[in-house]
């Protein structure tokens, strides 16, 4: 049967993204075909849609970084037809064709389960940034920080990784302090679980050696001189999880953080991270996460418009997480 998928190519003349209509027999290689329910619109995706960003490596492709679905056909021994599942990352829509088409064909390997916790909706409520969210958590968690060590930042709030890093953070009894360059949001990050808001404008310009020690710990998906500002005003001893670049690639820093205050920088990856601490990441969710914070702070779009919300997302005017109903 023939399904629609969104289609980015590439000319002389430039980048296009075109609705098509694909069979399975256009998919790529893999063991388990899924019939795609939901994807969602990552930072990611946005760099991809729109060019801004070197994300696709291989022209024609199919964009989403994620998507939710179930089963059709596998050759795997860890799948079957009707099992639901969720992929995260794996270089789709970098070098595979990846959530943004009615059907995908992916390694077995690639598929976590969806927890019964969430719908397939909710997964995509969650989907990359949820789960990095997730991942940067454990990381404070895994480098000693506990909530009574003092307040944690989370930076780029009002996005998908800070939203979702705010509803666990609070959750498992830490304070948080939201940065975010929209003020109009503070109602909406305390109703997540920040107890306190800062202007973006304090952390984004050149930092000093060593500030103001402020808080305990951080959770910053923007980069360059926050990243750099919030590890200046990181406490003794505090861990500090990196996991985005929404300001830039770059590191303005010093060592001082680090060999002054016994600093820790620990990077988050998402795409190639290995099953079982993927696995990890989704227990913890299922278990931390309250899903009706998660539905307050995700809204669903058509498939159509998903080029729209690409652009909205590199423009910084999307709040909390998007679903992209694929199947609807």
């Amino acid at each position: 049967m023939p399904f629609r998928a969104l289609m980015l190519s590439k000319t002389d003349a430039g980048q296009s993204a075109d609705f098509v209509e694909l069979t399975e027999a256009d998919l790529m290689e893999g063991d388990v075909t899924v019939r795609v329910a939901a994807s969602t619109v990552n930072f990611k995706d946005g760099l991809a849609i729109t060019g801004k960003g070197p994300v696709v490596r291989r022209w024609p492709m199919i964009p989403g970084a994620d998507f939710a679905g179930e089963v059709t056909a596998s050759t795997s021994p860890d799948w079957a037809p009707g099992d639901k599942v969720i992929l995260n990352g794996w270089g789709c829509c970098e070098t595979h064709y990846g959530g943004y088409a009615g059907m995908a064909r992916v390694p077995g390997g690639w598929l976590v389960p969806l927890p019964s916790a969430f719908t397939l909706d909710q997964a995509m409520a969650i989907g990359t940034a949820g789960y990095t969210a997730a991942r940067c958590v454990l990381a404070l968690e895994r480098f000693g920080l506990m909530p009574e060590a003092g307040p944690v930042l989370v930076t780029g709030a009002a996005g998908g990784v800070g939203s979702i890093a705010i509803v666990l953070l609070a959750a498992k009894g830490y304070t948080v302090i939201a940065s975010t360059g929209r003020v109009s949001e503070a109602d909406y990050l305390k109703g997540l679980g920040a107890s306190d808001i800062i202007d973006r404008a304090e952390l984004s310009e050149k930092a000093r050696p060593l500030g103001k020690e402020s808080w305990a710990g951080a959770v910053d998906a923007v980069g360059s001189h926050t990243l750099a500002n919030v590890l200046s005003r990181t406490r003794y001893g505090g861990v500090v999880a990196a996991c985005g670049l929404a300001q830039g690639l770059d590191l303005p820093a010093t060592v001082a953080p680090f060999i002054l205050r016994n600093v820790t920088l620990a990077g988050v990856d998402s795409v190639y991270v290995a099953k079982p601490d993927r696995l990890d990441a989704w227990e913890m969710l299922a278990e931390t996460l309250d899903t009706a914070k998660l539905d307050a702070l995700s809204k669903t779009i058509a498939f159509d418009d998903v080029v729209a919300a690409a652009h909205d997302i590199m423009a910084g005017k999307v709040r909390g997480r998007l679903i992209v109903d694929i199947d609807g």
